[in-house]
């Protein structure tokens, strides 16, 4: 494979850990005000949302640098994050609160009751034509179809999440033994190298990644969420019960800022591609071949309980979450 899609991944991963780089110890209280005081003071409410390094962030980053959420009276900190799951012991803490993430962290989250509310959606994967990610691996790796990765090991950000579960899925639809598989976690943006270096056989990566991979000569397996639940939540927003409970007046003003800026992503995609080529640090022409996803808020039609149910399928949990107490669209 060629030097240049490792030099890339690795410029996406420096650009992210720089432009990051945040104390997330820091008082949870000096980084997030009531909007109460924020609107008699004409100060911001700063609120720290964590996200992954991933192009589908291309709508909050570019919706920020719009303006929207200042004119919701929001300030927003980006904390850069590896999945949903990952973020919510910070969620729990008080350190954000906010995480952009995968639907299955709260899941998982709510068989332990730990109180963990998804408040809206924030992307849909496509369910038809190229998707938004995909496993993928090297032109001369032989993995060609679904079947091909049972008895492989294969990358996913995050262990026991939706990415792993729909490959499971997808193999056994295709007449594989998923259980022969080795998942091992890997981040996003060390997909490439970690790919040419041959420490996994297959990854499953989102755009830019799978799409310097595939445009390098390489092989897009199967793209796992239209294989099974076609449409599926990439993305959701996610929040605590605490502060739903505790500071409405934030979640008020952040979910009306996020539903403004997922629909004004949605219909200014130049700005969005813009926002990935500077944020992820990746030529302009490589952002304009990205993959987008459908930003909406909107959680109808979102996949969450087949994502459930699928997870009970493959006993990844016990029982399906109470999905009254999970999903409160807001």
């Amino acid at each position: 494979m060629k030097k240049s899609l490792v030099t890339l991944g690795v410029l996406a991963a420096a650009a992210l850990a720089l432009s990051g780089c945040t104390d997330s110890a820091a008082d949870p209280a000096s980084t997030a005000t009531s909007t109460g005081d924020a609107g008699d003071s004409g100060e911001l409410t700063k609120v720290r949302v964590a996200a992954l390094p991933i192009a589908e962030t291309g709508a909050l980053w570019a919706a920020i640098d719009e303006g929207i959420f200042e004119e919701h009276g929001l300030e927003i900190e980006v904390v850069p994050s590896q999945g949903g799951a990952n973020a919510i012991p910070a969620l729990l803490s008080g350190d954000i609160q906010f995480a952009i993430g995968q639907p299955f962290g709260p899941i998982r989250a709510d068989q332990q009751d730990l109180g963990v509310v998804i408040v809206g959606n924030y992307a849909n994967s496509l369910a038809d034509e190229t998707d938004v990610n995909a496993v993928v691996a090297l032109g001369d790796s032989g993995i060609t179809r679904p079947a091909d990765l049972a008895g492989k090991k294969v990358s996913v950000n995050t262990i026991g999440a939706a990415g792993d579960l729909t490959i499971r899925k997808a193999v056994q639809d295709d007449g594989g033994d998923p259980s022969t598989i080795e998942f091992v976690e890997v981040a996003f943006p060390d997909v490439p190298a970690q790919l040419e270096a041959g420490t996994m056989d297959a990854a499953w990566a989102p755009d830019p990644f799978r799409a310097m991979i595939v445009g390098d000569g390489g092989v897009s397996v199967v793209q796992p969420y239209q294989a099974t639940i076609p449409g599926l939540s990439v993305l959701t927003n996610i929040t605590t019960q605490a502060i739903l409970d505790e500071d409405p007046e934030l979640v008020t003003a952040y979910s009306e800022a996020m539903a403004e800026a997922l629909d004004w992503a949605a219909d200014n995609e130049e700005a969005v591609r813009a926002a990935i080529a500077t944020n992820l640090d990746i030529p302009e022409e490589a952002a304009a071949g990205i993959t987008l996803p459908t930003f909406t808020w909107d959680l109808g039609g979102a996949g969450i309980e087949d994502l459930g149910a699928l997870a009970v399928e493959f006993a990844y949990i016990d029982a399906e979450p109470d999905y009254d107490r999970l999903l409160q669209q807001q």
